[in-house]
């Protein structure tokens, strides 16, 4: 009976802790503290302030009792984000490590609506971390290269991150007489009236351009 009654106590007492630690009576030192689990960042450095208050949105999401996605975000950290500024909006460029990317696609549209709740005329996009292997690849002690690590395959991928969780349709490559190429990329149009999609054309077409130097037009495909 006794040990019955002291692991009562400790069930109670662990509860108590739990609730103080996802309850908005935390102090702002230990919320922060939390927060700062959710940024991975390569040889220690140092987050941003930037970095630090998506990781805290991401948090505050996490431990929300309404939040549906809450689990999903349990695994997933970020490991930069960055503005950008695109015409009369600023996107909020969110990098994920490539082995969490698979739980970020799960909740991607769910996630991006509540992170443009938190960061208000701010558009969300998000792409994950990739490495790009140049030729000199067997330097590093690689016999072969991964086709997923070539320069063309990881914009391919930076592509289908951005828009996602929007499908695209289809990809077609202009040359002009002066030899420079815009790719025009064609999106799902079941997609037109969903999370704002067609309103972030622009950003699209910025971000791809910053991240990979390369012209890019965007459009819905014809239903």
């Amino acid at each position: 009976e006794a040990c019955k009654s002291v692991a009562i106590l400790a069930q109670a007492t662990l509860a108590r802790i739990y609730k103080l630690l996802v309850s908005d009576q935390q102090p702002q030192h230990l919320k922060m503290l939390n927060a700062r689990k959710k940024i991975l960042k390569e040889k220690g450095a140092a987050p941003s302030p930037l970095e630090e208050e998506v990781a805290k949105a991401l948090f505050d999401i996490e431990v929300s009792p309404s939040s549906d996605i809450k689990a999903d975000l349990r695994d997933i950290v970020i490991c930069n984000a960055q503005d950008f500024e695109v015409k009369n909006r600023t996107a909020l460029i969110i990098h994920f490590p490539f082995r969490v990317w698979k739980n970020v696609q799960k909740i991607q549209g769910r996630l991006i609506r509540e992170l443009e709740k938190k960061f208000s005329k701010k558009h969300v996009v998000f792409v994950a971390q990739r490495t790009i292997l140049d030729k000199n690849f067997r330097r590093k002690g690689l016999k072969i290269r991964p086709r997923s690590r070539t320069l063309t395959s990881v914009h391919e991928s930076i592509l289908e991150d951005l828009v996602g969780p929007t499908e695209i349709f289809g990809k077609r490559t202009r040359i002009s007489v002066d030899g420079t190429k815009l790719l025009k990329v064609m999106l799902d149009p079941k997609d037109k009236d969903k999370n704002d999609v067609e309103a972030k054309m622009s950003t699209f077409s910025a971000v791809y351009k910053k991240l990979t130097n390369k012209e890019a037009v965007f459009i819905f495909a014809e239903a």
